[in-house]
């Protein structure tokens, strides 16, 4: 499951009564099928990933690098020839930390090289993706696990309050679609069991590893930027209307959204 908004956030915007979850896996379906869709427009992806990804240096420019995609945070970069290069000698394009740069450029007198052909020659390594102010995608839950540890393979977790509200006073902290981190994991809801306080989760997402976590490690919850999120409401409301989920009638469009989501 991939969404750039929650289950709730859907919901809401349908002005659907909390009882009424009769359709909630066709509004879950919608919901990332909009999502895929708006990034296969935009070209860009708007959920950090961990990876490791080539870049093609220029040899006319050897101080200067075009990324592939979207760099949020940048942990490391290495040569064509396998030499790693000093993060002291990085400068970013935009400077700003909290857009994602587009290029790299060195100093120090510092130079990419390649070996055989400059074509993916340059390994980068960081937190790729989008977003307008990456200094807050990553909101404080107020929660923490409460599984003593949550083993790494386990498909579930225990939180003190599902209900509760997060550190800037949102509730509930926990929603089907969140992506959560836990240390260096990404987790992504997709079922919330609020009676007994219960997450179920795709564990070990976007490149990054499942792992086990100790009783009362922080839980934070990835938040889209809003443009983003409030444009997958509403891409997956008109998806809705489109095939009339709502209304009980016959949805070939919602068959089809099945079948792409299968």
């Amino acid at each position: 499951m991939y969404t750039l908004a929650t289950l709730r956030d859907l919901r809401r915007h349908l002005n659907l009564a909390p009882t009424d979850t009769s359709s909630d896996a066709d509004l879950l379906r919608c919901l990332q099928q909009a999502s895929h869709i708006i990034e296969s427009l935009t070209r860009r992806q708007y959920c950090p990933a961990v990876e490791s990804r080539r870049a093609t240096m220029q040899p006319a420019n050897p101080e200067t690098l075009v990324l592939p995609n979207d760099l949020l945070a940048l942990t490391a970069l290495s040569n064509g020839d396998g030499s790693s290069i000093s993060l002291n000698d990085v400068r970013r394009t935009p400077s700003h930390p909290d857009v994602p740069a587009s290029v790299l450029h060195l100093v120090n007198g510092a130079r990419f090289v390649y070996r055989q052909t400059p074509i993916h020659a340059i390994g980068v390594t960081g937190i790729w993706g989008w977003h307008d102010r990456w200094s807050r995608a990553w909101l404080d839950s107020g929660d923490a696990v409460q599984d003593d540890p949550l083993p790494a393979r386990a498909a579930a977790l225990s939180v003190a309050d599902v209900d509760g509200t997060n550190r800037d006073g949102l509730s509930p902290r926990f929603q089907v679609g969140h992506l959560l981190r836990i240390e260096s994991e990404y987790l992504r809801v997709t079922a919330v069991d609020r009676a007994a306080n219960r997450l179920t989760a795709l564990r070990g997402l976007q490149g990054t590893p499942a792992a086990a976590h100790p009783l009362g490690t922080p839980i934070e919850t990835y938040q889209a930027a809003p443009a983003v999120s409030d444009l997958s409401v509403r891409y997956a409301a008109l998806l809705l209307n489109s095939v009339g989920v709502l209304g009980g009638e016959s949805e070939p469009l919602l068959e089809h959204l099945r079948r792409l989501s299968a």
